[in-house]
């Protein structure tokens, strides 16, 4: 049987402003095939613009069927970005992961948290008026809090921010969009997710 993958989310995990393929769970599935693994194209719970909340609500309302071999969970920027509480972050975000444990089949070693990018070094963030520094700080502020709880829970943290910093000095890292990540950054969180998961087996 071909392995599952769950990948929970939002503009991250669809790949906002790149080809779906280009996404970083489409690349991670196809890395997982050049190594000869057998598996499904991933099932994708993601949506530009959700927070924990609506992702929650989300998860929800899809019939998602029985467990996954691997699960995947990226979110937080849209609750930084409308600047929802930190508290109320923390709360949810646990909920989320041990939702996201129960798709694992409670087995922590599929469950991977990834960190949220820091758009505060992109061009998006320098024409939005507001104080890039302070973004950044806040984006540290809320990568704490989903660490802290990734670790608690015993499920494996992949920390992309400082990666993502790059893109404010290499433009090919960034979707034409000036604030997405491109398909090459997404390579580069796919390849992090591998190495992972091949740390495990």
């Amino acid at each position: 049987m071909p392995l599952k993958y769950l990948a929970l989310g939002d503009s991250y995990t669809i790949g906002e402003a790149v080809a779906p393929e280009q996404s970083f769970p489409f690349q991670a599935v196809e890395k997982l095939r050049t190594l000869g693994i057998v598996i499904d194209d991933p099932q994708i719970v993601a949506q530009t613009g959700w927070t924990t909340d609506e992702l929650m609500q989300a998860i929800e309302n899809e019939d998602l069927p029985g467990k996954y071999d691997l699960v995947s969970l990226l979110i937080g920027v849209n609750n930084q970005y409308r600047g929802y509480s930190k508290g109320n972050y923390r709360v949810e975000f646990e909920e989320l992961l041990q939702s996201a444990l129960s798709f694992a089949d409670n087995r922590s070693e599929r469950l991977y948290v990834v960190s949220i990018p820091d758009w505060g070094v992109t061009p998006f963030a320098q024409q939005s008026g507001r104080n890039v520094s302070e973004i950044s700080a806040d984006i540290a502020s809320f990568n704490s809090i989903n660490r802290e709880e990734a670790l608690k829970a015993g499920v494996t943290y992949i920390d992309i921010t400082p990666g993502s910093r790059k893109a404010g000095e290499d433009p090919t890292l960034l979707a034409q969009d000036g604030l997405h990540p491109s398909g090459e950054m997404y390579s580069q969180w796919a390849d992090l997710l591998i190495s992972a998961i091949k740390s495990k087996n």
